[in-house]
């Protein structure tokens, strides 16, 4: 038994020495014909940033990267720079990926919804419709979706949660513009285990299904002069969730926002509110499924909002940080915070999947639209979904 032990031990010491030997490479190029094949005369882009979720390079003279495998989720993403769109995916499946690039004039203007709780599901589904008719009749450049994409998969099973991911990515792919999604709590598969008897050792577990269907939980992306990151800012601790940035992306921030310019913005884009006053709407409570508090490897913490947001905004004020957008509360509220420095924007619009009451108030379902002008964002403006 004790040899056994030891041999296991060896093998699965050799096994991880292997794994962080293991190098993620490729090449991002300019891809002059849009074929999406890199040809001879078509060069390697230098400077643009490429990650795993964990490390950010960026790629050499010949538009080479290389990254060391570590304790990533199996992708790798291309940031591309201002000017430039992939030609196909910007997420890709290690261990070697080339990304390719063409020009794309940004405007010094432009446009972009924030929508937020679709919540889908086959009786919900007349809300993307309407979300989509919305687009279309704004025309924005793209749309940001901030979370609780799905009913529910925390205290589901495997077939219904699925069964709302892909009804969420049909939906989604029948946008005109290109669509942005990050998770929320609904998106953490099983976690409520007592309601899903689902077990922890479910290939799909937690955050992989989002992984499976949606791909990357947290990224970035350049346009017309400003940076967007978005978070996945939904922790969960055995049975329960709450809002934090984890460690792991709060060190992926760091280095994405190292390869930005200093004098560029940033716009971020989550599930849960860093700050919200949909506080002051629910009591303090720690029971029941929509408690309002929760504890972190013990401390007791605000469940419905960041809790290591101070932590976040001191990384993101290298930069610019005009607004922070969010959903979660199913209302559209607006908190700016002035302080010292420049003053910052909490955001949160309101939930496509329908109207929220608060004792005799309704909260119209709604998305905001926002335009962008020579890097200066708008006061946004709320469209209701319902007469």
């Amino acid at each position: 038994m004790k040899y056994g032990i030891i041999l296991l031990l060896l093998l699965v010491t050799a096994h991880l020495k292997a794994q962080s030997n293991t190098l993620i490479q490729g090449t991002v190029y300019y891809d002059k014909n849009e074929n999406g094949i890199h040809d001879k005369d078509e060069p390697g882009m230098a400077g643009v940033s490429v990650s795993d979720q964990v490390q950010v390079v960026v790629s050499d003279a010949q538009g080479r990267y290389e990254i060391r495998a570590s304790k990533g989720y199996g992708f790798v993403l291309v940031t591309s720079p201002e000017g430039y769109a992939p030609t196909a995916s910007w997420q890709k499946v290690a261990p070697t990926n080339d990304f390719a690039l063409t020009k794309k004039n940004t405007p010094a203007s432009f446009s972009f919804i924030h929508a937020s709780d679709t919540h889908i599901s086959e009786k919900s589904v007349d809300r993307m419709q309407k979300l989509r008719e919305i687009v279309g009749a704004t025309k924005p450049d793209f749309v940001l979706i901030t979370g609780d994409l799905v009913k529910d998969a925390l205290r589901v099973s495997e077939k219904e949660a699925s069964g709302y991911y892909e009804l969420y990515k049909k939906e989604t792919e029948k946008f005109t513009v290109p669509v942005w999604s990050v998770p929320g709590n609904h998106e953490i598969f099983g976690i409520e285990r007592h309601l899903s008897l689902v077990s922890q050792s479910h290939p799909l577990y937690g955050k992989k299904m989002y992984h499976h269907y949606l791909g990357p939980n947290y990224y970035s992306f350049n346009y017309g002069g400003i940076h967007f990151v978005g978070l996945d800012n939904v922790d969960y601790e055995d049975l329960w969730y709450f809002g934090r940035v984890d460690s792991l992306q709060v060190k992926w921030l760091q280095a994405d926002l190292a390869t930005v310019p200093k004098t560029t913005p940033v716009i971020t884009f989550g599930h849960m509110p860093f700050y919200s006053g949909g506080l002051s709407l629910t009591a303090f409570t720690e029971e029941g499924p929509s408690r309002t508090l929760e504890r972190e490897s013990g401390k007791l913490q605000f469940r419905h909002i960041v809790s290591n947001a101070e932590e976040v905004i001191k990384i993101l004020d290298t930069h610019p940080f005009p607004i922070s957008l969010a959903g979660h509360y199913h209302s559209r509220q607006v908190f700016t915070y002035e302080r010292s420095g420049s003053p910052i924007r909490f955001e949160q619009t309101g939930a496509v999947v329908g109207a929220n009451r608060h004792e005799h108030e309704v909260l119209p379902s709604g998305v905001t639209l926002y335009t962008v002008t020579n890097g200066k964002i708008d006061a946004g403006k709320f469209i209701p979904m319902d007469k």
